[in-house]
């Protein structure tokens, strides 16, 4: 196509876009500006009309949105239960089922296979459990609701694209509530962006082709920083003498500092002394599990937000790589969701910002419960319990 009718069409895409209602209002006066938006960026009006067909707005997408209580557990309760003995089985069998997949993936994009192995375990139960909302009502929904129509309009575009290219039918696109499809479950865009054929049948399908599904998430997780060849957790044992304001994900040090404080390896064997980078992070306070995350750990909090799922994610791959269950400790009680809400409101009372009172421990939190702690004299692991929020 010649330069200049590429540019009047992009040029007529941006315009189109900027005049189509982009959230909120009539629904179906929405989806007119989604198919104009469509239209404009090239994708067919055959495509374009049988994605949009049955669009429909759905309620319970919007009520899952607003109640995402599970990452309100801690870290105990939800390690516990997504980490159980069926997932690491399944894992490790899938592991050596398709080990040259996994083998070409690592070589390709430098992610090692059992970090795709726990990804795809917590996800769906390696491709048993996909989810079966309407994938392109789901992200219509969210798209037209003004919360985030910024992160779902894309994603949005992506699904139609998905069946302009042929790679899936609508009434194949079924999923998890928030649009994520296939078994790793990723969002549309991530789907076009790098969807393989890594088994050479002609067709990219993240629902039922496991090679695909593998290289495809190897890929994914490249793009986001992965470094070839480093770790990303590991579980360590703590000093009782350890100054705990050096912990948290704020704090990241070379490894060789943490050793010199101490810390070993969690059979007690001595860490690495090199400049590693690393972040001390004890989900459940000084008397709990303790874990080092390195730099690759980022790309699991880039994957998902919450620190509770992160850092499960993280630990179950290093299970399935071979690592021993981590110690839990005796850590002190937490507090329950309500108890959370009252001391989030406390420390926004005293001018911190913990990213809104929705009684989930993450880590603004943390951090301004750290600072607290170093006011007060007490030890500042970050932990919000029933006897500091009685002091606040």
């Amino acid at each position: 196509m010649p330069r200049l009718t590429v540019a009047l069409s992009l040029l007529l895409a941006g315009t189109l876009a900027a005049s189509a209602q982009q959230c909120g209002g009539d629904f179906k006066t929405f989806l007119d500006g989604v198919r104009q938006e469509a239209l404009a960026k090239g994708m067919s009006k055959a495509a374009v009309d049988e994605a949009i067909a049955n669009m429909q707005e759905d309620p319970k997408v919007l009520e899952r949105d607003r109640a995402q209580g599970v990452f309100a557990q801690d870290w105990r309760q939800f390690a516990t239960r997504m980490v159980n003995g069926y997932r690491l089985r399944k894992g490790k069998e899938n592991l050596a089922k398709y080990a040259s997949t996994f083998k070409h993936v690592e070589a390709e994009t430098g992610v090692p296979g059992p970090v795709i192995a726990s990804f795809w375990g917590l996800e769906t139960d390696y491709g048993a459990v996909l989810g079966n909302f309407d994938t392109l009502s789901a992200l219509a929904t969210l798209a037209h609701d003004c919360r985030r129509p910024d992160l779902f309009r894309p994603h949005l575009m992506a699904a139609i694209e998905l069946v302009d290219k042929g790679y899936l039918k609508p009434s194949q696109m079924r999923g998890a509530w928030a649009g994520e499809i296939g078994q790793t479950q990723l969002l549309p865009e991530e789907y076009v962006k790098f969807g393989t054929d890594e088994d050479g049948n002609g067709s990219i399908n993240l629902r039922t082709d496991t090679p695909d599904v593998l290289m495809t998430t190897g890929k994914y997780i490249a793009s986001l920083g992965w470094r070839r060849g480093e770790p990303w957790l590991e579980a360590v044992k703590v000093p009782a003498n350890f100054p705990w304001q050096r912990s948290g994900l704020a704090d990241k040090e070379p490894r060789s500092s943490f050793a010199a404080l101490g810390v070993t390896k969690a059979d007690g064997a001595p860490l690495e002394n090199d400049n590693l980078s690393a972040a001390l992070l004890l989900p459940m306070g000084r008397s709990g599990p303790a874990f080092l995350a390195f730099p690759n750990f980022e790309i699991y909090l880039a994957w998902n937000k919450s620190l509770t799922y992160s850092l499960t994610a993280a630990y179950f791959a290093t299970r399935l790589d071979g690592a021993a269950p981590v110690d839990m400790g005796q850590p002190e009680p937490g507090l329950s969701v309500a108890e959370t809400q009252q001391l989030q409101k406390r420390l926004i009372a005293l001018g911190y910002d913990v990213g809104g009172v929705d009684g989930i421990v993450g880590e603004k939190t943390r951090e301004a419960v750290r600072k607290e702690q170093i006011r007060l004299g007490l030890p500042a692991d970050g932990w919000p319990t029933a006897s500091l929020l009685q002091k606040l």
